[in-house]
């Protein structure tokens, strides 16, 4: 069943009051509505909303991307993206192939099952990351590097996986055209994203009127990743250009005064929605999942991909010791432990064709990494940033830490 104003409504009720107590009893806000999640799934009233790859996609993803990306300022990422792009590649290609190995040598997969297992969940998804990371109040290059890495391997992740379906359903297509086919999803998606935004900006150049530069903004950060999907490009990718030009061309000269302060604050309050329905789903169909019977392919799957996403940070970042890109030991050990898994994941599994073998372990599997993530990854975080003095809080907060440069 797809989202209904009653359904939505309730949603809200619920992720504020979880909100109020997560904050009193100092814990992540997404744990406590996962866990909200598990406890009103056996209750009569549970929201009947189905967790699926278009819900997430079409529409919980796109104002996510946006809102993130809408505040990361161009010349941060510039300076930091062969760093960013590095993790972002030969990372998820490296973590991806050593859980596949991981899963046929530990668990008994064949590699096909393997392989798609390995590229959906060795991308870091960037609704649990930023979420994380904004309520512990982390600022810096390292919430740079946290988010920006996290935007961009999953563009990586979810190209990838498109080209390994193809090769397991057994199409037939050749290397040639998979590189085509993934060149053009990038590159489109980079296309179609800058081609929305300079249309979005030209217009909102024209007026002064806060409620149309939001409707713009609105229209824009939507309309690019549905347009980008619809020509099979990427539209995650798509939404990051746009929010990246609107957050650096856009806020500080074509808004308004009372247009920037408006979008702001909206864009805020559209990615708590969209945190908290996915987080709260998450919980709902984890309560579903039966994992404890599929326990050790569980554990299986956390070490493999833990070691993974090791293999992913602490090699690669030795190619920048000797360069002004340097990254911080401490600043390793937390790109390490916060590459949680998340919405992502889960969108990219059970989107996975009925015919595909293990398909159901997959998903399986897929859950199992993504309540490690939410239940040890995430509660321990906060913590983990506090030892190596990243913050000084000593509760979670919700600082934002945005900023728009005029």
């Amino acid at each position: 069943m797809g989202l209904t104003l009653e359904s939505v409504y309730l949603l809200l009720f619920i992720a504020t009051l979880v909100a109020i107590v997560a904050q009193r009893v100092r814990i992540p806000y997404t744990v406590g509505l996962v866990i909200a999640g598990i406890v009103v799934s056996f209750l009569p009233f549970t929201p009947k909303i189905e967790l699926s790859k278009d819900l997430i996609f079409t529409v919980l993803l796109p104002p996510l991307i946006f809102e993130a990306t809408l505040f990361i300022r161009w010349r941060e990422l510039t300076r930091n993206l062969p760093v960013i792009l590095v993790f972002a590649t030969v990372g998820v290609i490296l973590s991806a192939a050593l859980t596949s190995a991981g899963m046929v040598y530990l668990a008994g997969w064949t590699w096909q099952a393997a392989a798609l297992f390995g590229i959906l969940i060795a991308a870091t998804d960037p609704v649990s990351v930023i979420a994380a990371f904004r309520e512990a109040g982390v600022h810096g290059r390292l919430r740079l590097l946290v988010e920006a890495e996290s935007l961009f391997n999953d563009a990586v992740a979810a190209v990838g996986f498109t080209a390994v379906i193809a090769f397991v359903s057994g199409e037939g297509i050749s290397m040639q055209a998979t590189l085509l086919n993934a060149s053009w999803s990038v590159f489109g998606g980079l296309l179609i994203g800058a081609l929305c935004a300079g249309i979005a900006l030209l217009l909102t150049s024209t007026t002064d009127n806060h409620l149309i530069e939001l409707a713009l903004s609105t229209v824009v950060a939507y309309g690019s990743f549905l347009i980008a999907e619809d020509f099979h490009a990427s539209g995650v990718l798509s939404t990051l250009t746009v929010g990246i030009l609107v957050g650096n061309f856009g806020l500080p000269r074509a808004y308004s005064d009372k247009g920037r302060a408006f979008i702001m604050d909206f864009w805020e309050f559209m990615a708590f929605i969209a945190n908290s329905i996915i987080f709260f789903l998450i919980g709902v169909r984890e309560a579903n999942q039966n994992l404890l019977n599929s326990i050790l392919v569980i554990a299986i799957a956390v070490i493999v991909v833990t070691i993974g996403r090791a293999a992913a940070i602490y090699p690669l970042s030795l190619l920048f010791s000797k360069s002004k890109l340097k990254i911080e030991r401490n600043h390793q050990h937390i790109l390490f432990w916060g590459g949680l898994r998340g919405a992502l994941a889960l969108a990219l599994a059970l989107g996975l064709p009925e015919e595909i073998e293990y398909r159901e372990q997959i998903i399986t599997a897929a859950f199992g990494v993504v309540a490690f993530s939410i239940f040890v990854q995430g509660l321990t975080m906060t913590p983990l940033l506090r030892r190596l003095g990243e913050i000084r809080a000593e509760k979670v907060g919700t600082e934002t830490g945005k900023q728009v440069d005029t």
